[in-house]
């Protein structure tokens, strides 16, 4: 059994592109709609931006998107696909088979980072997944395939999930999911969430500066 933490990565654009290209389509899209393609500068986008946004004019924010790869546990992603406008590809525990040599023949769980290691609580949860392993590595084992031996993962299970949405749709998210718009995000939720915000926040003020933390 394996214990990691949670992560993420921005897989496209390319961090070191990230900026000069999700603020090149947008000044472009949004000028299309003044006709003033002719004011585009090197350092045009920026103020551009930042007063379309300021304006609440954010349908031209839909011209970009923003993939992420987020190593979560079952139960964050549980969540994340409840989002609409995004394109979604998870690892799959229908096709997976965790007693393969590729997976080290072993189960991975994301650490409840809100447990104490070695806590009680924290054993309970340690041993919980032990038993899971152990049970679904047996069934496995007994003849049952992956979409059956399924049933016994608990939420705990990392999984890895590749996220795409445009970037109004990742304001929208980053302000429930992070920032709390509409009360506390989960404690996992927001232990990737918040520091993608962050991470946006500094690459990309003028469109992600103006979020807030509520809750």
């Amino acid at each position: 059994m394996k214990i990691i933490e949670p992560s993420f990565e921005i897989i496209n654009p390319k961090p070191e592109e990230l900026r000069e290209r999700i603020y090149w389509v947008i000044e472009t899209a949004g000028r299309t709609c003044y006709q003033s393609e002719t004011d585009i500068t090197e350092e045009s986008a920026a103020e551009f931006i930042r007063r379309r946004v300021q304006e609440g004019h954010e349908s031209i924010l839909e011209h970009a998107v923003i993939t992420v790869r987020f190593i979560v546990d079952r139960g964050v992603s549980h969540e994340l696909v409840r989002h609409r406008l995004c394109a979604f590809s998870q690892e799959s525990t229908r096709y997976c088979n965790y007693s393969k040599g590729k997976f080290g023949n072993e189960l991975t769980f994301i650490r409840p980072f809100y447990l104490q290691e070695g806590s009680p609580e924290y054993v309970k949860w340690e041993t919980s997944c032990q038993v899971a392993e152990s049970t679904y590595l047996s069934m496995l084992a007994n003849g049952c395939k992956p979409e059956e031996a399924r049933a016994v993962l608990p939420n705990s299970l990392k999984t890895e999930i590749m996220m795409t949405a445009n970037i109004r749709e990742w304001r929208h998210i980053l302000k429930l999911r992070a920032a709390g718009y509409a009360g506390k995000p989960h404690p996992q939720m927001k232990q990737v969430m918040l520091p993608l915000l962050t991470y946006l926040q500094d690459v990309m003020p003028e469109i992600f500066g103006d979020i807030e933390m509520k809750g």
